[in-house]
């Protein structure tokens, strides 16, 4: 299928496809007129793409754990290196820490709002 239509079955932009291919996470194939080919497996690499970014994990590590993903399955801890694991345990950690923060923040502003109908009635 053509970018357009790997883009709409994807629901991830075009753009997005063609930095995908620049980052080397995704190699679709060229027809003869060198339009980019996209079969169903590269749309499905598409998706778990879209997935992990969306977990908040960086293109790097992305780029690191997806030859490690079979057929759509799990990643096994097994199959993967303890440098790389130690690497998502920081990422997770860090994560962990900035939603810390800001639930720290959002309660002062709940605080501050609540407050704010009490003096408004």
């Amino acid at each position: 299928m053509r970018i357009s239509e790997a883009s709409r079955v994807s629901g991830v932009s075009a753009r997005s496809l063609r930095h995908y291919e620049d980052e080397g996470l995704i190699v679709p194939g060229r027809c003869s007129n060198g339009f980019r080919d996209y079969c169903r497996s590269t749309v499905d690499r598409v998706l778990r793409i879209r997935s992990l970014l969306e977990s908040g994990l960086p293109v790097r590590l992305i780029r690191e754990i997806l030859p490690r993903l079979a057929d759509g399955s799990d990643v096994s801890t097994d199959a993967v290196c303890a440098e790389f694991l130690s690497e998502v345990q920081s990422y997770r950690d860090r994560l962990a820490a900035r939603i810390a923060i800001l639930s720290e923040q959002q309660s002062a502003l709940d605080a501050y709002l609540r407050e704010a109908r009490r003096a408004a009635l």
